[in-house]
């Protein structure tokens, strides 16, 4: 891999201490996201040591930021109210490019090509420890909700195609959750090359592709059959901190910010900011086609799952969940190595099986106590992803770059860190105090209204 420029600072007692932290990309890339084994390292490049050009880079930039989180876009739209909704999440892609690029560009301040040794070289053993905390609860908080969306979709699959009653064993969201937990995820998640999966979870795109596809046919076909609502397009509601907390969520890839700059052929700040720069476009654009038609479709009807407030006997959307499934069971295993990883770092290390099994068994205990996606989504934006994808990373370049707070090179990163502390102390707040009310605005596991009237519509 090339070498790096960076830069070096002025001799003070700030570069002695960032001189202990300068090494090489690949060496500083110890559990960043998922980089703790080649395994990992493998989904961004195509073999052991290469490089990509620009193009195969920002398809695997956008595959890392383009994930289950589209599907609650519509739902966040509800919550802010669409107009307003479609301002923030506008605004939420800006804020992410800019802490994706000063991410890269503090790494070159302090020679840190990973986001632990970012965070040490910043603040010290508290700052390492904060965000290994963090990169443990986001990704297990996804496991939550991933097991949350295959209730959703895998119930309503089986209960068409084998013509299952409500009081069918096979029918409960819990029995199907620990199925696919005993035969698919755990075997998945205890495999120890995971190279081949990681590679495999390009499909997810495609996936994406083919879910987004069949929502918009049903825009066409199932939208007039959609009864209005007072908050039907509302120009904005009261929900905005839990909307931006899913969309934090949505545009997450942070954990991933220096496995995949390292994959880029001669990597410099240039490269990286125009690969961010169209990455995070591209991204937003995916993800507002997801909320836009989903929410233009059911309105103050739209659910944190997007895919709940279709129909039972749909087919093509049966298909959209079987697809969606696939794409969260390949997922899942990877979540799965971050949290191990991270235990395994922070304490002495844990035996393979048991970590897997404590992890994934956790995981699913807490899944089957709630069937409402937009609250896990909104608890993981406000806890783990606007912390780890806005306020860190700003407060490592304030700490890491000379001049003033006030300056105009760091006053945009002082405005980030700000408005996500903000967003992060209300939206826990916001979550807490609503939850009980939030999962009772859940209808999961319920005939919708409009079903009945729009069967003919419904069909292939």
């Amino acid at each position: 891999m090339a070498e790096i420029k960076t830069t070096t600072p002025q001799a003070n007692e700030k570069s002695y201490i960032l001189d202990s932290h300068k090494t090489t990309v690949l060496d500083q890339q110890v559990i960043d996201g998922v980089g703790v084994n080649d395994d990992t390292d493998n989904i961004f490049e195509d073999s052991k040591g290469a490089t990509t050009g620009l193009g195969f880079a920002s398809f695997n930039y956008i595959n890392s930021i383009v994930g289950s989180g589209v599907i609650g876009i519509a739902f966040a739209l509800h919550q802010a109210g669409f107009v307003l909704g479609m301002f923030l999440l506008a605004f939420v892609a800006l804020v992410t490019d800019y802490s994706l690029v000063i991410m890269v560009r503090s790494a070159h301040i302090s020679g840190s090509f990973s986001y632990q040794g970012l965070m040490e070289a910043a603040f010290g053993r508290a700052g390492f420890y904060l965000l290994t905390f963090l990169q443990f609860v986001y990704p297990f908080i996804a496991m939550v909700s991933y097991n949350v969306v295959v209730g959703d979709t895998v119930t309503k699959v089986l209960i068409r195609v084998f013509n299952l009653y409500p009081s069918s064993i096979f029918a409960r969201r819990d029995y199907v959750v620990a199925m696919a937990t005993i035969f698919v995820t755990i075997p998945l998640c205890l495999l120890k090359d995971m190279a081949k999966l990681a590679k495999a979870s390009f499909f997810s795109l495609v996936f994406i592709i083919f879910i987004l596809a069949a929502i918009f046919a049903r825009f066409i076909s199932l939208a007039p059959f959609i009864p209005s609502t007072r908050e039907s397009w509302a120009v904005y509601n009261w929900g905005v901190v839990p909307a931006i907390g899913i969309m934090a969520f949505a545009f997450m890839c942070h954990h991933n910010v220096f496995l995949l700059y390292g994959s880029i052929e001669n990597p410099d700040q240039s490269k990286w900011d125009k690969v961010t720069h169209y990455s995070v476009f591209v991204s937003f654009m995916i993800a507002c086609l997801f909320g836009v038609t989903g929410y233009a479709t059911f309105t103050g009807m739209s659910q944190g799952d997007l895919l709940e407030n279709y129909c039972w006997d749909d087919d093509l959307m049966n298909a959209a969940r079987i697809a969606f499934s696939l794409t969260i069971l390949l997922t899942f295993p990877i979540e799965c190595l971050v949290t191990r990883s991270v235990l395994s770092m922070a304490f002495r290390p844990i035996p393979h099986f048991l970590s897997t099994i404590l992890i994934v068994g956790t995981a699913y205990l807490i899944s089957i106590s709630t069937d409402c996606l937009g609250v896990v989504l909104e608890l993981n934006g406000v806890i783990a992803a606007v912390p780890l994808a806005f306020i860190l990373p700003a407060a490592s370049y304030l700490k890491l770059e000379d001049g003033s707070l006030l300056s105009r090179t760091k006053l945009p990163a002082l405005g980030l860190a700000l408005f996500g502390t903000v967003v992060a102390l209300i939206g826990l707040f916001t979550v807490i105090t609503n939850f009980s009310t939030s999962a009772d605005r859940c209808i999961q596991g319920h005939w919708m209204p409009y079903c009945g009237a729009s069967q003919n519509a419904t069909r292939w």
